[in-house]
């Protein structure tokens, strides 16, 4: 494209001088390897349940019970599998999400601030 510096008025367009196969793929590229596979171990993560007992894992919600409100327990999400760790027992739920996990530690206790 050829512009007039100063209108800046488009003057004339001419075509590319590179041949069509040149043009039509990107360049540089390499063909892709294998594709990632999942872990096939479980994760381990941490998250606080709220106040009714109730987790969310990878978009799943369980509830784990009112007994363990606002408590800290570790997770092990497996493929099939999320077990719960909390209070020295191990509760095993069925998963339903096929979602990764995005976050390994759940948010830490809210404190409340004061005025003078």
């Amino acid at each position: 494209m050829a512009f007039d510096l100063d209108s800046h008025e488009l003057l004339r367009i001419r075509a590319n001088p590179a041949p069509l196969e040149q043009l039509r793929g990107p360049r540089g590229v390499r063909p892709a390897g294998p594709p990632l596979r999942p872990s096939t171990e479980p994760v381990t993560v941490q998250r606080r349940a709220s106040t009714e007992g109730v987790i969310v894992i990878a978009g799943q919600k369980v509830a784990i019970g009112r007994a363990h409100a606002h408590h800290t327990v570790t997770v092990h999400v497996a493929e099939t599998t999320v077990a719960v760790e909390a209070d020295g027992e191990t509760r095993v739920f069925r998963r339903t999400s096929t979602k990764p996990v995005r976050s390994i530690k759940g948010p830490r206790p809210r404190t409340a601030v004061t005025g003078s």
